[in-house]
């Protein structure tokens, strides 16, 4: 499986890291010496990504999670802060809007942002899926932990995906205590954010949160043409309100509600030179850009969730879910770069809304020798689009487009543990699913200068697709602190519509599913007392019928269809390294290595092989994160701490079909001074100095391949103050 994959030392090195320390593990100090205090070990993680609390180290999924500790501490405050946080994971934004997120996990994503098209890295609030990536980086108003689970994950959520998920699960309402929280960050580009949380405890059994958000940052870029004064400004309001309900011991009803309006401004575009060439970071736009519009999003949604403790080893659990989204985004592409009008300008308004219910039975039986988890899912969704290009020269274009789509599912997964056989425990999944997909389109062309549009053909397309998806897992706890596992898993993605397609025919006949079939080896331990924790993870996955974009007119780069031509094998290792040497001091180092290739693509007009045409994108071979934090001795005024992180990724392509696109590797460096614990009498106090991208590295988050080769830069050096209070 690993043949060609990496030198046998550095796999070598890998399983050094994880199993050299049992060789050295010292003695426990007795209880209550000082060497006991400064032997205090890492906190214990606890996911549920497996439908049921246990901790990371038992749970045999390649996975990172972030608690909310961590996520205040990285700075972490929507989704694009993941990318360097977690490697094998990109998120990049979309050109034509930097409010759509495009998420890849070990090189499996989406590059666009098609509302006929499912994503192929799922997202969960809460447990419930959310199917379209625009607002997906509105920012988070009150996040308890985000799990970042790589690889599929079919047999144990309602909806597969090929990539693998990404759960963010909220904070709930606390029974009995009265609570708030307010934090205020001021930082440079005129940054300001507040946010806040109350807990109302009423009476014993009734508790309701609510809390707000509003974030602004003014963009780097100046616009010195008309419209908005700058591009990429940031101006975000989220909201969130939560009741909790234990009427009785055994049953719990939660209800949520959030909401996240994204007023900001568009992400600047600047004409870039290939690889290995730079463009250099502007500070302002052209004097010709005219009439620059601001974005306009609202993303919201319903959670009620029912949890039934039905007997000791039995809960019953219903997941009800409605979202719905608002979306419009402009787009300002390259004005000023060969002369003073754009190369084309882009409007895009969405309206999507879905429902979705999943019922769900975890338990256990024959003296917890088995653990099983049990679901039904069914997932309702109507969207419609309307989006405009006026090219420069050239005619414009009108697109309609509307979608119909509903999804079933079953799935169960069992976990045996056989009192005959201490450590030893199986896992077996599988999951069925049916997807109904419908999608009309409709456009028209008008002529430069005006005139009467001309109305094409409209389209209708009508296809439904069924699936089975199985997972095995074996592994043996060889001690309580070393879990060693080897998983199969498949995973699939449902077909769909191309909005870009040569002919309505092309449109109307849509493209299949793909799937990915991944074989992954997994060790997760812990040594010196719990000081070292050292997961590795080496994977294989063959990857088939590839939802390929292949270009079928050379002079028009819009034009695509999409069929199921690729297949491709990706491969890699993923470690993951924390230790704590001291109480006072935690180093971490989390890498990734990944080989993506493309087997074969066959162009199915030509009967042509055009592999070779082809590359992966947002699949950088290497990306390390590393981080260290200190606690230094207590003072008078409180209690003093520094972290700091690095994150690094090699090159990358970004465009699938020009070999040309590519992001060169860069470097980010981050750092955090927080004085705790300080003593003003009431509540709890805590003020903190913060800087990101501290050496000022000017690097590119996203290419453009259409028209004039295209790019979007990542932020300039940020830094700042937040003041948080809490009672």
């Amino acid at each position: 499986m690993l043949n060609g994959l990496v030198s046998r030392r550095v796999l070598a090195a890998c399983l050094f890291a994880c199993a050299t320390p049992a060789f050295a593990q010292d003695a426990a100090p007795a209880e209550g010496s000082t060497a006991a205090v400064e032997a205090q070990g890492l906190e214990e993680i606890v996911v549920t990504a497996q439908k049921r609390s246990e901790s990371l180290q038992k749970t045999p999924i390649s996975i990172m999670a972030m608690t909310s500790a961590d996520i205040e501490k990285k700075g972490i405050v929507d989704l694009t802060d993941l990318r360097s946080q977690v490697p094998a994971l990109q998120v990049t934004p979309h050109p034509n809007s930097a409010t759509t997120a495009r998420v890849f996990i070990r090189g499996v994503g989406n590059n666009d942002d098609q509302i006929t098209v499912d994503p192929s890295v799922a997202v969960y609030l809460d447990g419930i899926y959310v199917a379209r990536g625009q607002g997906l980086s509105a920012e988070i108003a009150e996040v308890e932990r985000i799990e970042v689970l790589r690889g599929p994950q079919g047999s144990l959520y309602g909806r597969n995906a090929t990539g693998g998920a990404i759960n963010y699960i909220t904070k709930a309402p606390d029974l009995g205590e009265f609570s708030a929280k307010q934090t205020f960050t001021v930082g440079n580009y005129d940054q300001f954010r507040s946010r806040t949380r109350v807990n109302i405890p009423v009476g014993d059994k009734l508790a309701v949160e609510l809390a707000y958000l509003h974030s602004e940052k003014d963009g780097y870029v100046d616009n010195l043409g008309t419209g908005v004064k700058r591009f990429g400004d940031q101006r975000r309001d989220a909201y969130r309100a939560a009741v909790l309900w234990e009427p009785i011991d055994t049953l719990q009803l939660r209800y949520t509600y959030d909401r996240s309006d994204i007023n900001d401004t568009p992400a600047y575009m600047v004409y870039a030179p290939f690889y290995p060439d730079q463009a250099d970071r502007p500070t302002a736009g052209s004097p010709a850009v005219n009439n620059l519009l601001r974005n306009d999003v609202t993303a919201q949604g319903h959670n009620f969730t029912a949890t039934w403790e039905v007997a000791d080893n039995l809960t019953i659990k219903s997941l009800t879910g409605y979202r719905k989204l608002d979306n419009e985004t402009h787009q300002d592409y390259l004005t000023g770069a060969v002369g003073p009008f754009p190369v084309f300008l882009t409007n895009f308004y969405q309206n999507q809304e879905q429902w979705s219910e999943e019922l769900q039975l975890i338990g256990s039986a024959f003296d917890d020798q088995i653990e099983y988890v049990v679901g039904a899912y069914w997932f309702d969704e109507k969207a419609d689009s309307f989006d405009t290009t006026v090219p420069t020269g050239r005619p414009t274009s009108n697109r309609t487009a509307t979608v119909r789509n509903k999804a079933y599912a079953l799935y169960g997964q069992g976990t045996w543990r056989p009192d005959f056989l201490d450590g030893l425990y199986v896992t077996g999944g599988i999951r069925w699913s049916r997807d109904e997909r419908k999608a009309t389109l409709a456009q028209e062309v008008i002529p430069v200068g005006g005139g009467t549009p001309i109305v094409l053909a409209p389209g209708a397309g009508d296809n439904s697709f069924n699936d089975v998806s199985p997972s095995l897992t074996v592994g043996y706890n060889v001690n309580p602190d070393v879990n060693v596992y080897a998983k199969y898993a498949s995973g699939y993605k449902t077909g769909g519509y191309n909005l870009r397609a040569s002919s309505i025919e092309r449109f109307e006949d849509g493209f299949g599913p793909e799937t990915l079939d991944s074989f992954e080896f997994g060790i997760k331990s812990s040594w010196l007392n719990n000081r070292l924790r050292a997961n590795l993870a080496v994977f294989r996955s063959n990857y088939k019928d590839i939802q390929t974009n292949v270009q079928i007119d050379p002079a028009n780069p819009a034009i695509t269809d999409v069929f199921n031509a690729g297949k491709a094998r990706i491969q890699g290792i993923e470690l993951d390294l924390t230790a704590k040497p001291t109480k006072s001091l935690t180093f971490s180092a989390n890498y990734a290595y990944l080989d993506a290739k493309y087997q074969k693509i066959i162009d199915p007009l030509t009967n042509a092989d055009i592999t070779s045409a082809f590359t992966f994108v947002e699949a950088p071979k290497h990306t390390l994160t590393t981080s260290a934090e200190y606690y230094f001795p207590e003072m008078s005024i409180g209690q003093l701490s520094a972290s700091v992180d690095y994150f690094m990724q090699s090159k990358k392509s970004s465009a699938t079909s020009d070999a040309r696109y590519v992001i060169g590797d860069y470097g980010l460096l981050n750092a955090r001074l927080t004085l705790s614990d300080i003593p003003l009498g009431l509540g709890k106090w805590r003020l903190s100095a913060f800087g990101k991208n501290l050496t000022d590295k000017e690097y590119y988050v996203a290419h453009f391949a259409g028209g004039l080769p295209a790019a979007i830069f990542g932020e300039p050096r940020t830094y700042g103050l937040e003041l948080t209070f809490e009672y």
